[in-house]
């Protein structure tokens, strides 16, 4: 049963002001192989609030009215930083994650890693006529290098007047994998100098594998069957020298690079384990996963333990997301079926992390029925009509096409 809203949704973005121009501090950063430089604020909808200089006239107002209820979307937009979020005297109702509806549970602060959004139920008080209550959302960071450790705050301005939740998780596993994730260092190039620990470059992987971007598309070069020199099948199921993840670190910090995709056939029912370690020092990483929604089944600090730690999943009513954290120290376990063909990207949503390579792809071979096979590129076609686009051209173009198609239906289902 849906509750009858007083509105059908507010948006509330949460994201980060720079006096600079982001893409020229990314630039410096891969340039010397350091951090980036850190944002000047962070944001309501695009204003600072009144916690920082000069912006006590940008604060973001959100009015309502007492004793309605709200449907507020939410999404972290920030680049590097985890936020959490929270109403002052206001419990949230959680409804929604990553565009899907969840079981409902009631929290007075949230967390959003970069580009994880939720939507909750805000049940306004019956009577507080003409008053104020504080938003506000501030940093979770534990690990090396600066952040800007404020609080963005907003106003809720009250006006003057006055079995039920079924999960389909795969029971059956056919592919158990298990993935660390992870700072770690790369040689710095030749007569250059570099910002790295002891003069190397930062760098992040998956299963110790640096991401290198290929000069080809993925998706094209394995649809025209011409993946030789683009990409190696072979992406590791699990790290190849295991050590304790979360404590001692090893000497060696080095990562390997590669353009390297992991390759299941469609329908397979997967189980992974995301590990964070301490390499470079603990740190949390929100991973998100395109084409797919996931169960998120279990999570833990310390190393995840394969023998005691699934005896505590949950396979009845677990959240269904397409974005998690990874814990600072941690592990998470997910669980979701390959039924969507097509080459798919893994990265951190932390966006130094994925310039420093901490993503991968999957490759998910066509089922045997005509409706799970992979549709052809738009450009195949189109080419005969625009004859001066490229190919990647194209290959951008009709990606945007289903991006819209996706936001569209997810839409409609949120209206009706």
């Amino acid at each position: 049963m849906f509750v009858k809203l007083h509105r059908l949704r507010t948006f509330m973005s949460a994201g980060e002001w720079f006096n600079t121009d982001p893409e020229a501090i990314i630039a410096q950063a891969t340039q010397t192989g350091g951090g980036p430089n850190m944002s000047d604020a962070y944001t309501f909808n695009g204003l600072p609030g009144p916690l920082y200089n000069c912006s006590a006239k940008d604060t973001f107002k959100l009015k309502v009215k007492p004793g309605k209820t709200y449907l507020l979307r939410l999404i972290n937009a920030a680049l590097n930083d985890e936020l959490f979020f929270s109403i002052a005297n206001h419990t949230l109702t959680v409804v929604e994650a990553d565009a899907i509806y969840t079981k409902p549970f009631d929290t007075e602060t949230l967390i959003l890693a970069p580009g994880q959004t939720t939507n909750v139920l805000l049940k306004t008080k019956p009577k507080f006529p003409g008053a104020n209550f504080v938003m506000s959302a501030r940093p979770y960071v534990i690990g090396q290098g600066t952040f800007d450790n404020s609080t963005v705050a907003g106003i809720l301005e009250y006006d003057l007047a006055s079995p039920q939740f079924p999960a389909n998780v795969p029971q059956k596993i056919d592919k158990h994998l298990f993935f660390t994730v992870g700072l770690g260092t790369s040689p710095c190039e030749k007569n250059k100098t570099c910002q790295g620990p002891n003069g190397t470059r930062f760098a992040a992987s998956i299963n110790n594998v640096s991401f290198v971007q290929p000069s080809v598309a993925l998706l094209q070069s394995h649809y025209s069957d011409q993946s030789n020199g683009v990409y190696s099948p072979y992406f590791p199921i699990s790290p190849l020298h295991w050590f304790n993840y979360t404590g001692t670190p090893p000497n060696n910090t080095f990562v390997s690079n590669g353009t390297k995709l992991m390759v299941l056939p469609f329908n397979t029912s997967v189980e992974l384990v995301l590990q964070d370690t301490s390499i470079l020092g603990v740190e949390s990483h929100p991973l998100h996963l395109h084409g797919f929604n996931f169960f998120v089944v279990g999570q833990g600090f310390g190393d995840y333990d394969p023998n005691k730690d699934p005896k505590n999943f949950n396979l009845v009513d677990p959240i269904e997301r397409n974005t998690v954290r990874v814990l600072t120290g941690g592990w998470v376990a997910l669980r979701f079926l390959t039924d969507n063909p097509g080459v798919w990207f893994m990265h951190c949503h932390l966006e130094v992390h994925t310039s420093w390579g901490l993503k991968m792809a999957w490759l998910v071979v066509d089922g045997k029925l005509p409706n799970q096979k992979l549709l052809p590129p738009i450009f195949q076609s189109a080419k005969l009509s625009f004859p001066c686009f490229t190919s990647l051209q194209f290959f951008f173009f009709y990606f945007s096409i289903q991006f819209y198609r996706i936001r569209i239906e997810i839409a409609s289902l949120t209206v009706d």
